[in-house]
Formats: C-alpha cells, sequence, structure tokens
C-alpha cells in the first residue's frame, strides 16, 4: 500500500538538492505535497508566497508533485493531508541529529506518521540555502546549485537587499 508522502520544509530557496530528494521521493511515492512552511524559525529572504512560486516553476515538467504552503504545527497539517510520511533529506552527518530529534518529536505527537530520510546526489550533499544566499550575495556564479528562475528571483532579491543598507 502507498502511502501519501510530504516533503516539508522552508526552502529558501530551493536548490537542486532539494529537487533531486523530491525526484527520488516520487520514484518511491508516486505523487508527494512539497510543503513549505510559512512560519519558520530561519528568517526566510523570499515570503511564502514567493518560496511556493519558486518551487512551482523549478519543477515544473516533474509530475506527481504538489507544491502547497503550510503554518502551525506539522503533524496536524500532515493529518489534514491524511498524509502517513514525512520526507526529509540528509546532506551530511551534521544535518542527523537536527533531524532525528525533529522525527522523534513528530513521533510523539503522532505515532502513525513515519519520517523517511533521503539522501541528495553525492553532487548536491554539501549545498546549502543559507550558504547559496550569502555566495550570492558576493556576486558568485550559482547556476550550478540553483534552478535559472531561482539564481534570478535570489540575486534581484540580494540587490535590492543590499541597495536598502546602502
Amino acid at each position: 500500500m502507498c502511502q501519501k508522502a510530504i516533503y516539508p520544509g522552508t526552502f529558501d530557496p530551493v536548490t537542486y538538492g532539494h529537487i533531486d530528494v523530491i525526484k527520488r521521493a516520487v520514484r518511491l511515492f508516486g505523487d508527494i505535497v512539497v510543503a513549505v512552511a510559512e512560519h519558520t524559525s530561519k528568517d526566510p529572504l523570499f515570503s511564502v508566497k514567493e518560496r511556493v512560486a519558486l518551487l512551482k516553476k523549478a519543477l515544473e515538467g516533474i509530475s506527481g508533485v504538489d507544491v502547497v504552503s503550510f503554518s502551525g504545527l506539522f503533524v496536524e497539517f500532515a493529518r489534514s493531508q491524511k498524509a502517513a510520511i514525512v520526507i526529509r533529506g540528509l546532506r551530511m552527518l551534521s544535518d542527523f541529529e537536527y533531524e532525528f530529534q525533529m522525527a522523534l518529536t513528530n513521533r510523539k505527537l503522532d505515532d502513525t506518521i513515519e519520517t523517511i530520510f533521503l539522501m541528495p546526489s553525492e553532487s548536491y550533499s554539501y549545498v546549502s540555502s543559507k550558504l547559496l544566499k550569502e555566495a550570492g550575495g558576493l556576486g558568485a556564479d550559482l547556476s550550478a546549485f540553483v534552478p535559472p528562475c531561482v539564481e534570478e528571483a535570489l540575486k534581484k532579491k540580494l540587490n535590492k537587499q543590499e541597495r536598502r543598507k546602502s
């Protein structure tokens, strides 16, 4: 029996690593919901509306993916979606401790929801949204890390932010 799967995250911005995990999840589960967190402690650069739009554009041509936003407690959102599987990406060993704690907390809150960890291709294992925002702010070419629509949006946003500081 194939369960509905959700891949939640901030996606600020979406990277090729995220897209790789999404493609792997679709192969395993058929259809997945990519859930963009509205409220996050990460202080996102992009609004939730912008992050959803960038994800939809970046995922064009990949069938079996629905992109939505959510707020509040993730397990409540998962219940509302009638989902039993949470997809989480693990890039490096350093991700594991936080992801493990979150998976155990979610399990304690709702033991019917299982967490599945997927690793992106090793060529994306070092890519992080935070690092890309820093590199993009310094003028780096980000084309190897993010889709063209994301690179363009990121540079516009970072340039606008830089002009405000001046």
